[in-house]
């Protein structure tokens, strides 16, 4: 019997899998042949992803890679399955981002956009936007994403900015679009007002100073980490059942430096817990102060301009508002007005994400959207099972959110992105102009502001496919299927997306399922920033172990709603699963594996066969199972375990056996391999499109795995018989490899033996295949046993005896084990040197002595496991075994 029988040579793949030399090719010749172009036409049944826009200027990051990953799975097992898949791409115009680097560029040149003017600068962007607009897009196809580029979109594409008019003009004349002066975040350097997404929270270094107003029974203290803007307080807020302060309420006290006065007024936004239990109020800077300032009627007195510049007229004019802050400190200690100080005070500061300047609280003049009848529209959906979110834990956190929405300020200071639609003219006249309505005449001027970004990205789900108009598209693909995000966006564009959905579709919901994935951090759990040095570039982990093995590592890890931590090792273990895929595949291709033969009757399979085919059946159903869960990791760890643990490690191992007995078993064998190939390649391509399609062409013969059929079980009842034979099997082998190790023979050599009580344990057909998987030669007349290993298999009991005469050096293996044994007792009997120390038991942590006494078992064992291998030696150190 030979390792590697004789068959059919008919594979035409390498010796090795290189990815870099396949998968740009690969990818081309789909999207040449329009394998991911939609028909709308169609008559299958449709099945709709929008990607979510990346910005324009961006590049492709973990997160993104993990997203795109999980939608191309989606889509391509869909499209298996025989649906109408549109998988449709686009770009987001990010307004703030993109104008940012265009004004960066400029200043490179020593202009601002200013000297360009508007119209010159929005050109000017246009044009940087062709020149980088690019980058991602080709990063997409490096990673395989199965998108329909022949829909390509844009935020700021003319269909995409005639849907941003007519659905603002729409809610313009509903009354849900209104202008009004409220508190907004400011970025003092991009000088616009920014959403709450746009600003990032961290712990900063500050100072906090308790100031005493008033003076005599008519004082009070409080306390703040801004002190600059007491100069617009306009009152003192203590809680209403506060004792301390009940006197006070309704009177007034003098703000110093100020010389006005100002109320205290009783509000239950206030916590008597926290600090004096009284806060300064300044309702133009401060978001809580601001809708105090509502409640109790108070004036806001806005004391800095959009520069964050002191504009009040007295000796801190025209200074930064953080120069102002020390020197508005040292004129109240001058004054002893200042009760305590506490530095550093750490305390959370919002900052810019796009240029990392502290944010302002300010008072503005603001388009805003009247949210409360879109986002009761948006909570009802999801209650009533419209949209299903996954995990569905998160549900609540989307409720607590959409049923707790304020106002959403639309307006953005930028010249980049969809204009205001909205014009003023004499007479304090204002008219807002839709997508077929001409702009009004002379004397009319067009408000200067621009529209969030994520009012136009809200109307992505619909607005790519045409609306407002009637398109064949719009009424094949919406609503579409699936939303695939990170749960950090779930409150700033799922619940816009919502709202807009259902508003301008008439009640239909804009996807059916939304899937929330996590966020990536390192291998500590740490969150990748560039300034802790910690990100990783998904490009890098390509370049080196491939497209297939970055997606497969990423989606190993993805649970619904958890957070993942990734490190380059993972990657590299990705790279040898498909490396161990293609070694399997080679090897089965170049002994003849086949689809072309019909698979025998299981009546005529081995035990082998039916246990691989069952075992196969199984992660059918439990992909499909998780696929509908979204349930990636899972999935993923299934397609691992079963091709690597299952078919490489065990059943090509028993097909080499049957292929070597040659005949009908051989072809039947062949059969199988063919089989089990093509099932595991059509279930793995969705997550590692590139090999599979190298692997399941070169089987098959046929055009592409990527519109292959699905695989479905085959319903046949699993054979319990032929499970328990296979197992019993394993674990026999497994105990006489494990023991031949002990016994300190190579992997490779073989030694005579004797298997007694198959029969018994009901293995006796299994005996060829436990000597060829053990290297166990059949004994000769002079077989004289001299080790034995009993294992015991749930029907009897297997015993193995083997013959090591000449196998094994006893004198060099005795020295070996003595070497082993020593340093083992030296452990010992450091570990009980240790434990033996009263001192050091009292004053070591209980997790180091825990971790001693581990090793300590462990030396214990190894002692042991010695001992014994040496009694199975001959008591002359001279003598050979």
């Amino acid at each position: 019997m030979t390792e590697t029988p004789a068959a059919p040579q008919r594979s035409e793949l390498p010796p090795a899998w290189n990815p870099a030399e396949v998968e740009a090719g690969l990818y081309e010749r789909w999207v040449e042949r329009g394998y991911f172009t939609a028909d709308a036409n169609s008559d299958k049944p449709p099945f709709t992803i929008v990607l979510p826009p990346p910005n324009v200027n961006g590049s492709l990051h973990m997160g993104h890679a993990l997203n795109h990953s999980v939608m191309d799975a989606l889509t391509r097992r869909r499209r298996m399955q025989g649906y109408e898949v549109l998988w449709l791409p686009g770009t987001d115009h990010a307004g703030i981002a993109t104008q940012t680097a265009v004004e960066r560029a400029l200043a490179s040149e020593g202009k601002s956009r200013h000297d360009l003017g508007r119209e010159k600068f929005v050109e000017r962007v246009w044009e940087w936007r062709e020149e980088v607009g690019g980058t991602i897009l080709g990063q997409m196809r490096r990673l395989g994403d199965g998108v329909d580029w022949s829909r390509l979109r844009f935020t700021m594409d003319e269909v995409l900015s005639q849907s941003v008019q007519t659905i603002f003009k729409k809610l313009f004349d509903d009354g849900l679009i209104y202008r009004a002066e409220r508190i907004i975040n400011w970025c003092p350097r991009c000088q616009t007002a920014l959403s709450d997404i746009e600003v990032d929270h961290s712990e900063d270094d500050g100072e906090l100073v308790s100031i005493r107003y008033g003076s005599g029974d008519r004082s009070i203290v409080v306390a703040t980490t801004r002190a600059e803007t007491m100069l617009g307080d306009t009152a003192v807020a203590v809680h209403p059942e506060d004792p301390r302060y009940r006197h006070l309420i309704g009177a007034e006290v003098e703000v110093p430096l100020t010389g006005r006065f100002v109320p205290v007024v009783a509000d239950e936004h206030v916590d008597p817990e926290f600090g004096t239990g009284a806060v300064k109020v300044t309702p133009a800077h401060d978001p809580n102060d601001f809708e105090i300032g509502r409640r109790h009627d108070l004036p806001a007195l806005t004391v800095m301009d959009g520069r964050g510049v002191i504009t009040v007229k007295g000796p801190f004019e025209g200074l930064d508002r953080f120069e102002a802050r020390p020197a508005v400190v040292a004129a109240l200690r001058e004054q002893g007005r200042i009760v305590s100080e506490k530095r550093p005070y750490r305390h959370a500061v919002g900052h810019c994400s796009r240029c990392d300047t502290v944010i302002e609280p300010r008072l503005s003049m603001q388009w805003w959207v009247k949210v409360a009848p879109l986002a009761e529209a948006a909570s009802a959906a999801v209650r009533d099972g419209r949209t299903t979110i996954h995990p569905p834990e998160l549900a609540k956190r989307y409720f607590d959110w959409v049923d707790n929405l304020n106002d959403w300020c639309i307006s953005r200071q930028l010249w980049w992105g969809h204009r205001i639609p909205v014009w003023y003219g004499p007479n304090d006249k204002v008219m807002c102009v839709g997508p077929d309505d001409e702009p009004p005449g002379e004397g009319w001027v067009q408000d200067e502001d621009v529209l969030d970004t994520w009012f136009s990205s809200g109307l992505w789900p619909f607005s790519t496919l045409g609306w407002p108009a009637q398109t064949a598209d719009l009424a094949k693909f919406y609503p579409t299927s699936v939303l695939s995000t990170g749960y950090d966006i779930l409150f700033f564009w799922v619940v816009r997306m919502m709202m807009f959905g259902l508003y301008a579709m008439d009640g239909r919901q804009p996807f059916d399922h939304v899937y929330l994935h996590g966020l990536i951090r390192d291998q500590h759990g740490k969150k990748m920033s560039k300034s802790r040095g910690n990100g990783i570039d998904p490009l890098d982990w390509m370049d080196s172990y491939g497209a297939d093995a970055t997606r497969f590592t990423l989606l190993r890890g993805a649970n619904p709603g958890s957070d993942m931590a990734i490190a380059e090792e993972w990657a590299a273990g990705s790279r040898n699963f498909t490396t161990k895929l293609w070694n399997a595949a080679r090897f089965a291709m170049g002994n003849g594996a086949t689809v072309e033969r019909p698979l025998p009757p299981r009546e005529e399979l081995t035990d082998a066969d039916r246990w691989i085919l069952d075992l196969l059946d199984r992660l059918t159903s439990d992909v499909d199972r998780h696929f509908e869960g979204y349930q990636f990791a899972k999935l993923s760890e299934a397609l691992y375990h079963f091709t690597w643990d299952e078919f490489c490690d065990w059943y090509l191992e028993l097909a080499k056996v049957q292929l070597g007995e040659g005949g009908d078993r051989a072809e039947s064998t062949r059969a199988l391999l063919g089989h089990v190939l093509d099932v595991v390649l059509r279930l793995l391509h969705p997550l590692t499109p590139f090999i599979t399609e190298v692997l399941w062409t070169t089987l098959t013969g046929r055009e592409s795995v990527v519109v292959a059929a699905w695989p479905e079980p085959t319903g046949a009842a699993p054979d319990e018989v032929a499970a328990q034979r296979v197992e019993s099997l394993k674990k026999l082998v497994t105990e006489i490899r494990r023991f031949r190790s002990d016994q300190g023979l190579k992997p490779g050599q073989r030694v005579e033996g004797k298997v007694r009580g198959a029969c018994c344990a009901d293995l006796v057909d299994q005996v060829p295949a436990v000597r060829a998987l053990t290297r166990m030669t059949e004994p000769g007349e002079a077989f004289a046993a001299s080790v034995s290993l009993d294992v015991g298999l749930p029907k009897g009991t297997v015993k193995v005896e083997l013959d090591l005469s000449g196998a094994v050096d006893v004198v060099a293996e005795r020295k070996r084990l003595a070497k082993d044994l020593a340093v083992a007792e030296k452990e010992r009997a450091q570990c009980e040197g240790k434990l033996g120390n009263e001192s050091f038991l009292a004053k070591a942590p209980a997790d180091v002595v825990a971790k001693i006494q581990g090793r300590l078992a462990a030396a214990n064992a190894e002692i042991d496991r010695i001992h014994a291998r040496l009694d199975t030696f001959p008591q002359s150190p001279d003598a050979r075994s």
